[in-house]
């Protein structure tokens, strides 16, 4: 039998291998993910038409942050993981292997198996602009509380200046006026996200202008929770200003882990302002596709949060990625006792209520990755190939799920699918329970 010494000995341990295994599951790989499966062997691809400024191994992405910076060494700046109450805009270059050719780059980017080596490296990040602290000082006019106007004049030089960057970034994709902004999760660093949002508009195409929020990560969970409530309002700021600016048709947005909670937390504040206004927020913030990644959400709360205020109507489409053996989804679920958290979602959990109002959300989906990864399995929405094709296969190509539109994944019912190891091959057609085995 056991005592309760015993018990809480093993308690503090499941405890210990839980916060371990979401740590673990927060870094990136160091190397150019792995191949998409549209790639592999392909002959013509989106590669055969990157402008010519675009053919190197070099990656430049437009970054927003309010970590507070830790200093400057040679073109580089430093951000931490301690918060600024000012939000900071610049460039990163990321480099993709040293001196890699072009054509090098493309047959690596290609194949299966690689014989160069595409480590990632931030080269140089360039502090461009910062925004005046918030919360915005007050002055008394008359008798009466107002912003102060230096700082609201301050603010409004800084996001002219921030609109001319993206303007310019813009001029150098004409074809392509949209953002894709990468926002990342628990424990990761500045760096990390430069890599996933350089490496994921490589195999874009090299279209558009690839951004990241990061916001002041790297400590502990319980740190970086409350570090997403902080960032919320620097958020907002950004999506706004971004959407206001003239060269930017469309905005894409990809949330990974901890940072889905970071996203819908200030998209359902700007929703709430928009809608008792009589606008329309979806329009507004030009809101192509949004894509939550192994949402680390509690599915009542996003009910009850999210579902109930009519926010999955806001984008154009809202993508759900989850999967059944992430395990740091699933620690994160022990640690809070949660019934069912978003990133490990099943077609079981969905009550017929629950289906048949998915079904009537035209522009949501939810795809159940099944497929093979890191140990951890929390990394798959560019790890895996067959979950990377998916995502350009929508992002790239505007293409909606089904086979019929170019994306066969396995059906289970209306707007919830299964995407397998070999997709977008053999699996095609298969009933889920074959396309398990």
């Amino acid at each position: 039998m056991m005592t309760e010494t015993t018990v809480s000995i093993r308690s503090a341990q499941r405890l210990r291998l839980g916060l371990v295994a979401i740590a673990l599951a927060a870094g990136c790989s160091q190397q150019l993910m792995p191949t998409p499966n549209i790639y592999l062997r392909s002959t013509k691809d989106c590669f055969d038409d990157v402008p010519e400024h675009f053919r190197n191994n070099k990656v430049e992405v437009l970054y927003v942050t309010d970590r507070a910076r830790t200093g400057e060494k040679h073109d580089r700046c430093a951000y931490g993981a301690d918060r600024s109450d000012s939000l900071a805009y610049g460039l990163c270059t990321v480099a993709i292997g040293r001196n890699v050719s072009w054509p090098d780059l493309v047959r690596e980017s290609r194949s299966k198996t690689r014989w160069t080596n595409l480590a990632l490296s931030c080269e140089t990040i360039r502090e461009l602009g910062r925004l005046p602290d918030t919360p915005v000082p007050v002055v008394r006019v008359d008798g009466a509380l107002r912003d102060d106007p230096a700082a609201i004049a301050e603010a409004e030089a800084a996001r002219e200046a921030f609109a001319g960057l993206v303007a310019e970034r813009v001029a150098r994709s004409p074809e392509r006026k949209h953002a894709y902004v990468f926002i990342h999760g628990f424990n990761n660093s500045f760096e990390d996200a430069a890599f996933i949002a350089a490496e994921l508009w490589h195999f874009l195409g090299r279209r558009g202008v690839p951004m990241i929020y990061t916001w002041p990560a790297g400590r502990s969970y319980a740190y970086d929770r409350e570090s997403g409530e902080f960032t919320v309002f620097h958020l907002k700021q950004f999506l706004r200003g971004l959407a206001s600016c003239p060269s930017i048709e469309k905005v894409h947005i990809l949330a990974h882990s901890r940072g889905t909670d970071v996203l819908l937390t200030a998209l359902r504040e700007l929703h709430i302002a928009y809608k008792a206004a009589g606008q329309s927020g979806g329009s507004d913030l030009k809101l192509g596709n949004v894509v939550l990644a192994a949402a680390d959400l509690d599915l009542q709360v996003v009910r009850q949060r999210i579902v109930a205020e009519r926010l999955p109507l806001l984008p154009e489409r809202l993508t759900v990625y989850a999967s059944p053996t992430d395990r740091a989804i699933e620690a994160a679920e022990w640690l809070f006792k949660s019934g069912r958290r978003v990133g490990e979602l099943r077609p079981d959990d969905m009550t017929p209520k629950m289906r048949q109002n998915l079904g009537h959300l035209t522009n949501m989906s939810i795809i159940q990755a099944r497929v093979g990864g890191s140990f951890i399995g929390h990394d798959y929405f560019h790890s895996s190939p067959a979950v990377s094709s998916d995502l350009i296969l929508m992002l790239r190509d505007d293409r909606g799920p089904g086979a019929e539109h170019g994306r066969p994944l396995t059906k289970h019912f209306d707007n919830f699918w299964e995407i397998g190891d070999e997709y977008p091959g053999p699996a095609k057609g298969k009933s889920p329970a074959a396309a398990r085995r």
